[in-house]
């Protein structure tokens, strides 16, 4: 086959973007109390707003050029809430859904329309139980940590630096139907490493293969087989531990006399994060989590820690009256456990840095070339549209049916 390199081929290997064709910008949610790390927190700002009339629900909602309380919005797809306008709204709050926020960091979103200013409805038309979503991290120069993440919680899409980057579903129907891949790419491969290829397993190779670029995501495809295989097992085990024991996996954990412990009782208001190299110890004002890998701590994206983003999402202040400023009286258990599960993710992955690059020190390589010989390239058109999902209906503005 023509178009196989032997040199690292982050210049001329394919990109994301050729080989999971279809993708949609991040969420614009335009108002950030409708997020918060807690469910109760929203029901308790939802409750507020509905409890106000006139020109403080106009300004606790936070109005912008693209949601006002009077605006006529369509439900969300998959969503049962209200379509009448806000200004009238008196309901009952719709149940809060998960939210990949960030990397590493899942909140809680109101899944509400007529709250989200650019919400991405063709997303929610396939998000289902067994939908997984590639999240392309936005480009930062010189930026330490991975460019590509996955989750089966809703993406908001933004990367740490502020950069947009790009969401890609794994399928373009509900139930895992019709792969978001190349048209011919899986029988290529298939044909190239002598086995069957699917898209779960090309989604896996990009987690362990990708690199970023000022174009976007660059995934190198081995020549090899064996390669191919390694890649493949390293790339699951990756997505296994952000998944984290989301569609029937295991939940991460690290070796005894490895997992973090909260060694001190965290406060009711934590204000500083700090980490102890030496004791690898987490303190959260008086409280301590031990032991925390050192990589865990400096566990980058964008050039941003998590942990300290993960932190800061949770203790930033809040504007007084607004409904930001509604929020738990003290620190919850459940943030104590999603910290420690988070230090484990991240001391995992840390862990599996060498694998990673170690994988692009073999080769050869198929290049771009070779794509475009197969046919696989360039993608048509088709292939980067949403597809037509018409087996259920929606409900548009004011309760009218809506078409698609």
């Amino acid at each position: 086959m023509r178009g196989v390199t032997e040199d690292v081929p982050l210049d001329d290997a394919p990109l994301l973007d050729e080989l999971m064709p279809w993708s949609v910008a991040p969420l614009r949610l335009g108002r950030s109390w409708i997020v918060a790390p807690d469910a109760r927190t929203l029901r308790a700002r939802w409750d507020r707003l509905v409890g106000a009339e006139g020109a403080e629900r106009e300004e606790l909602f936070r109005p912008s050029r693209a949601r006002t309380p009077s605006s006529s919005v369509a439900a969300l797809p998959g969503q049962r809430t209200g379509t009448v306008r806000f200004a009238r709204e008196s309901g009952t709050c719709p149940e809060p859904v998960r939210l990949a926020h960030g990397p590493f960091d899942e909140q809680w979103l109101l899944p509400d329309h007529r709250l989200i200013d650019t919400a991405r409805p063709e997303l929610w038309r396939v998000a289902d139980e067994r939908q997984l979503f590639a999240v392309e991290q936005g480009y930062v120069p010189g930026a330490a940590g991975p460019a590509l993440l996955v989750t089966a919680a809703l993406p908001a899409g933004r990367s740490p630096a502020g950069r947009p980057g790009r969401i890609r579903p794994l399928f373009r129907r509900p139930g895992a139907e019709e792969p978001n891949v190349a048209p011919g790419l899986l029988p290529l491969l298939g044909e190239r490493y002598r086995c069957r290829v699917t898209a779960h397993e090309v989604l896996a190779w990009a987690v362990a293969a990708a690199r970023p670029s000022p174009a976007g995501c660059r995934v190198p495809l081995p020549a090899r087989p064996d390669v191919w295989s390694t890649g493949v097992e390293l790339g699951r085990g990756l997505t296994d531990i952000q998944l984290r024991g989301v569609r029937g996996g295991e939940r991460p954990r690290l070796p005894g006399g490895r997992r973090p412990y909260v060694r001190a009782p965290i406060p009711a208001r934590p204000g500083t994060l700090a980490y102890e190299p030496g004791e690898e110890t987490l303190s959260l004002d008086d409280g301590r989590i031990s032991p925390v890998p050192a990589e865990a701590w400096e566990f980058q994206v964008g050039g941003v820690r998590m942990l300290e983003q993960w932190f800061a999402h949770r203790t930033a202040p809040a504007e007084p009256g607004s409904l930001e400023a509604i929020g738990p009286a003290a620190w919850p258990q459940e943030w104590t456990s999603e910290l420690l599960e988070l230090v484990t993710v991240l001391a995992l992955l840390a862990e599996r840095d060498r694998a990673r690059a170690a994988l692009l020190a073999e080769g050869p390589w198929l290049s771009a070339a070779a794509l475009r010989d197969a046919g696989v390239l360039p993608v048509p058109d088709t292939a980067r549209r949403p597809a037509s999902v018409l087996d259920h209906q929606e409900e548009g503005p004011e309760g009218q049916f809506a078409l698609l």
